[in-house]
């Protein structure tokens, strides 16, 4: 396992992402959703720094299974999401690879009628290909490694690092 960021990185990088919300929410209600899981420390993090009134919500979105990480069919689960009409909303996400999730959860949250929408990610992986959405705010750049820590996991493992490190093939329990 090698650090990719570190806590100071991750840090200042969160620092930047509240910057960019309080920018793009020019007035109440704010509406901040997480996508689950791994995004549970970064938001932890962010809504802590965001010195605004604002409404906190949750929404699953799941492409990946199996222990070979290989992408499937998105499923999204949006049961836990408020009434969105007329809020500005920002959706957090921790990780924006293909953009498989985020396209399909920004479809989702555009159904219900929102005032305005914007997305923010910590880590875009540096991949080819077109994307048929890109989020509006990055963290990070990365290069195309696998990464755990800070929310991200092996196998629901190692979201509990407060760094973000590359696993070589091979590596993890």
């Amino acid at each position: 396992m090698e650090t990719l960021l570190n806590a100071e990185q991750i840090e200042e990088g969160v620092d930047r992402m509240a910057a960019y919300v309080q920018s793009v929410c020019p007035r109440p209600p704010l509406v901040l959703v997480g996508v689950l899981t791994g995004s549970l420390p970064m938001v932890a993090d962010l809504i802590r720094r965001l010195d605004l009134p604002l409404r906190l919500a949750l929404i699953q979105a799941r492409s990946y299974r199996g222990p070979k990480h290989q992408q499937g069919e998105l499923k999204i689960d949006d049961r836990l999401l408020p009434d969105l009409r007329g809020s500005h909303v920002v959706v957090v996400d921790d990780i924006f690879d293909t953009g498989q999730t985020l396209a399909g959860v920004v479809e989702q949250l555009q159904r219900r009628r929102p005032s305005s929408l914007h997305s923010a990610v910590l880590l875009r992986k540096q991949i080819g290909g077109a994307k048929s959405v890109e989020p509006d705010f990055v963290a990070f750049d990365i290069p195309d490694k696998f990464v755990v820590g800070y929310g991200l996991d092996l196998n629901d493992l190692y979201r509990n690092l407060p760094y973000v490190a590359t696993l070589d093939p091979g590596e993890g329990p």
